[in-house]
């Protein structure tokens, strides 16, 4: 079973490699099938499919199928917790805050 940390590592993963950055770039346009995805971004089918698996496993993105052609566009659930996520890790929390024994 996955720790939340693993689950919430999936959307920064998502965001860290250039390719899933112009896929997502490319996706603000609207739902694209996987064929229009690959031409612009010089990638092979496979390199497009793993980069896909990572952002639908981040929820950012969300796919359909049509015949054999797969379509995706943007979650806007999965854009909203991902800004979430990122709110709650850089948000300061004064509860956790603890001096040091040493310091002081």
């Amino acid at each position: 079973m996955e720790t939340e940390y693993q689950e919430q590592a999936k959307v920064f993963k998502a965001l860290c490699d250039p390719k899933r950055l112009a896929i997502l770039e490319q996706l603000r346009g609207g739902e694209k099938c996987a064929c229009v995805l690959q031409e612009p971004l010089n990638l092979t089918q496979s390199g497009l499919s793993y980069h896909m698996k990572i952002l639908c496993d981040s929820g950012i993105v969300v796919s359909r199928q049509e015949g054999k052609w797969t379509h995706y566009r943007l979650s806007d659930s999965g854009r909203d917790k991902a800004v979430e996520l990122l709110k709650k890790l850089t948000t300061p929390d004064k509860k956790q805050e603890i001096s040091c024994p040493r310091c002081g």
